[in-house]
C-alpha cells in the first residue's frame, strides 16, 4: 500500500468516527454534541477530498 492511499485510509477512519460521534451524542441527548459531530464531518470531508485532489494532481493515485 502507498503512502497516498494510507493517509485516504486515515481519512475514511476519521469520517467513520465522526459519524458515529453523531449517532452516540443523539443517543446521549446532546445538541452541542450532535453539532461538533456535523461539523466534524464537514471538515474531515473537505480536508480528504483537498488532500485527494493533490495526490491526483502529484500523480499518486
Amino acid at each position: 500500500m502507498n503512502r497516498a492511499k494510507f493517509v485516504m485510509a486515515i481519512y475514511a477512519l476519521a469520517a467513520i468516527l465522526a459519524m458515529c460521534s453523531i449517532g452516540y451524542s443523539v443517543a446521549a441527548g446532546s445538541v452541542l454534541g450532535i453539532i461538533a459531530g456535523i461539523i466534524a464531518v464537514c471538515v474531515v470531508f473537505m480536508t480528504a477530498f483537498k488532500m485527494k485532489k493533490k495526490f491526483r494532481d502529484q500523480g499518486l493515485l
